[in-house]
């Protein structure tokens, strides 16, 4: 990839499938670099056909996302942002038509799902406080907030207090749409309550979602599933807990699915212990929780898979002839799985795909599953459940394999110094090009920690092979994917294995003589930040490195985080005594930034909320303070994500500033 192939990167949504099976409705994104924002419209793609067939367009809007189809089949729900707007609901018939609005949320609309009978259609929304984020307001001219919990912010959004994200419902039109009064929705959650996706009761008659709405929310993480009335006489009435935190739940539940017989609720939830943070490495599983003849609990959830082994991704949850349908992250891949009848969870999609989320036909017999790899940022695959069978049904990232400027990475095993075996790839670039080498290598590192690089097709990778370089690039302790006690290794100890690991995995890469062990530069994000700017700080064998969106010191990061409050506390420690002080130096990048000689960029967001500009900008000023080559690249109006959803624009010129600052030290010998 060259920095102009972002316009290639299409990503497919999760699908939404027909009633009668013969089509699936899934929206299609692209950056797009002219109008500097994503755009993208739905496809109708066919699952008749023997083999693929092409997507045909379904809508023409400027950016139309997150598609479902009615029960009856006859209308499909979606949102659309016209350019530089927020997203509202618009539904139009399955047969084609002019969609209609539905909503006029004053900050956007979300997640719409139809009632089981078609006759309602549920969305989220957030809600300002009055004279707040105003179209034509003046920001600076609103009153103070007033901020009494820790929880106020949350990054890639800003502040939440006076914004809480709603649950509402509207009857769906049954008459001609065009020029009809939209209908009015109806609130079914208000005040300080922040709710999560939602989903119907077979019955029609309340909907699940999630919400922490317990006594000591401000001050854990945990959130429960809970019943929201889905015909509310007056107010809305406080929501009925399913697991109930205030009676000793544990569960921080992400998605939350009624069965089809209403006898049962999937949970997909992490326990965080009776601290309700107890999060390092805590692993998503699959949680059943049974229901009586009136909706009640019988029992606490039981938990249906292994603590230790198995990481589900917490967006997957859907449900199959009584059987449900999970995504499981396995190094590197993010598997299908289905709980069978045993109880055990079998893998339905596997190998190197990376599930991104999954519909069912109507009979329960077929999944249509938004997959990426190595060579694709998505795609749509149909998988038989009977008999495991899968076909691909589309070809999306084909323009930008067309280029010819995709490479495939090879995967590459390593052993720690301490003998433990590391994961990763190495991608080179391309040898009829750039010959047999040695190839100039970076070094890469992800963030999370406790998250993982997957076989997905990944353009910062593809970027620098393209230009010249070789990328390593690994999964060390501290990732998910590959058990708990992979992720819960680094747990007090930051920059101890898993500097050992990344370092065994370069090392291991290097003994390839396409690789050149004299030019090695090291690069990373967040955690990758950190592991980046800790490296320098122990080794000058790189001759620059890129310290992007990092957590550089642990100290000012609990009061300027919105994670602060318990993140650093939970990985690396506690100062308040002497010890904890010592111990939280001892991991702590600033605590010995004199140690650094390598020419470092530093790149940063203005409006990072998760790892604060601050971090980035002390980490430039006291290398410049030290006589050390150093660089500082911000970017305004950014967040966290900036490298995943930032304005594309932004994307491309980051770009251009990574290519350029190698090109400088770390020059390509074509």
């Amino acid at each position: 990839m060259i920095p102009d192939d972002l316009s290639l990167l299409r990503v497919p949504g999760t699908a939404a499938v027909l009633p009668d099976g013969s089509a699936a409705i899934v929206s299609v994104t692209h950056p797009d670099l002219e109008a500097d924002e994503y755009v993208g419209q739905l496809w109708t793609v066919p699952l008749t056909a023997d083999g693929p067939a092409a997507p045909t367009p379904f809508t023409r809007g400027h950016r139309d996302t997150s598609p479902v189809v009615s029960p009856d089949g006859r209308w499909v729900a979606f949102c659309r942002a016209e350019p530089k707007g927020k997203p509202q609901v618009y539904v139009v018939e399955a047969t084609g038509g002019e969609p209609v609005r539905l909503t006029d949320a004053p900050l956007g609309a979300a997640a719409p799902r139809f009632s089981p009978d078609g006759t309602r259609l549920a969305f989220l929304a957030r809600v300002p406080d009055e004279g707040r984020y105003e179209p034509d307001g003046d920001p600076s001219g609103e009153p103070p907030r007033h901020i009494t919990e820790l929880r106020y912010r949350a990054d890639d959004l800003g502040f939440v207090r006076d914004r809480p994200k709603h649950l509402f419902v509207l009857d769906v039109p049954t008459g001609d749409l065009i020029g009809a009064e939209p209908p009015r929705p109806v609130a079914l959650t208000a005040g300080d309550l922040e709710v999560g996706e939602a989903r119907w009761l077979p019955s029609g008659e309340a909907l699940v979602v999630t919400a922490a709405r317990h006594a000591s929310r401000e001050s854990d993480l945990r959130a429960d599933a809970v019943l929201v009335d889905a015909r509310p006489t007056g107010e809305p009435a406080a929501p009925r807990p399913l697991t109930d935190a205030d009676a000793g739940s544990t569960l921080d539940v992400h998605v939350a699915l009624p069965s089809t017989d209403g006898s049962t609720v999937w949970l997909v939830a992490t326990d965080l212990g009776p601290s309700g943070l107890d999060f390092v490495a805590a692993q998503a599983g699959l949680f059943r929780l049974v229901l009586d003849g009136r909706g009640n609990p019988v029992s606490a959830p039981e938990r249906l898979t292994d603590a230790e082994s198995v990481s589900l991704v917490g967006s997957v949850l859907v449900e199959a002839e009584g059987s449900p349908l999970v995504a499981g992250e396995h190094r590197g891949a993010v598997h299908l799985l289905r709980l069978d009848e045993l109880g055990a969870l079998v893998p339905v999609l596997a190998g190197t795909h990376v599930v991104q989320g999954v519909a069912v036909t109507a009979d329960g017999r077929r999944a249509v599953v938004t997959a990426a790899g190595p060579t694709t940022s998505g795609d749509l695959v149909e998988v038989d459940l009977g008999t495991g069978a899968s076909r691909v049904l589309t070809d999306l990232s084909a323009p930008l394999v067309a280029t010819g400027r995709v490479r495939v990475p090879a995967e590459l095993t390593a052993t720690a110094p301490d003998g433990y075996p590391v994961h990763g790839w190495v991608v080179q670039p391309d040898p009829e090009r750039f010959g047999a080498g040695p190839h100039p290598t970076v070094l890469m590192v992800h963030g999370g920690p406790f998250a993982q690089y997957t076989h997905a097709l990944f353009d910062e990778v593809q970027v620098l092979a393209e230009a010249g370089y070789a990328v390593v690039l690994g999964n060390p302790r501290g990732s998910s994917g590959y058990g708990h006690a992979h992720g819960a290794a680094i747990r007090g100890a930051f920059g101890t294995v898993d500097t050992d690991d990344v370092l065994a995995l370069l090392d291991a890469a290097l003994t390839d003589p396409a690789l050149d062990g004299d030019r090695v530069g090291v690069m990373g994000g967040s955690y990758g930040g950190y592991m980046t700017a800790w490296l320098t700080t122990r080794t000058d064998r790189f001759v620059g490195a890129i310290v992007e969106r990092g957590f550089l010191d642990p100290v000012s990061f609990v009061g300027s985080s919105d994670i602060g409050w318990f993140f650093g506390l939970a990985y690396l420690g506690d100062d308040r005594d002497a010890d904890g002080a010592a111990a939280l130096a001892a991991q702590s990048p600033m605590a010995h930034v004199d140690a650094v000689r390598t020419p470092t960029l530093v790149i940063h967001s203005e409006q990072d909320w998760r790892c604060p500009v601050e971090q980035g900008q002390r980490w430039f000023v006291e290398l410049k303070r030290r006589g050390v080559e150093a660089e500082l690249l911000l970017f305004p109006g950014e967040g966290h994500e900036l490298t995943r959803s930032g304005r594309p624009r932004h994307r491309k010129q980051r770009f251009d500033h990574v290519l350029a600052w190698w090109a400088r030290h770390l020059p390509v010998q074509a």
